[in-house]
């Protein structure tokens, strides 16, 4: 390969990895409002776990490990599994209310 082909490549990464972090803090941060302001903290807690599947360093420690990676395919339909979850059924902005107004 060129080196603006391996620029690129890693500009692409860049860019995924990035994505990755932002949405598994966003999932992380909907699991703890759904852990103590909800009327479900075990789905919290699940949706906590499931924002772990989002942080690169742990995809990369589970190849490592184990061989095998989880497919990209699986993490976008488990995002859009999350955002469903959570903002349709969950009613997540009723919850964000109720922490605002506890503090």
């Amino acid at each position: 390969m060129n080196n603006k082909t391996e620029i690129m490549m890693n500009h692409g990464s860049l860019i995924s990895n990035i994505l990755s972090w932002l949405f598994a803090l966003a999932v992380f941060a909907i699991g703890v409002v759904n852990t103590f302001w909800g009327n479900d903290p075990g789905f919290g807690v699940f949706l906590i776990l499931l924002s772990l599947v989002h942080v690169p360093p742990l995809n990369v420690s589970l190849k490592e490990r184990t061989g095998l990676a989880i497919p990209r395919i699986a993490k976008i339909a488990l995002g859009v599994f999350i955002m469903w979850a959570s903002l349709g059924v969950g009613e997540l902005f009723d919850k964000i209310n109720l922490m605002m107004a506890d503090l």
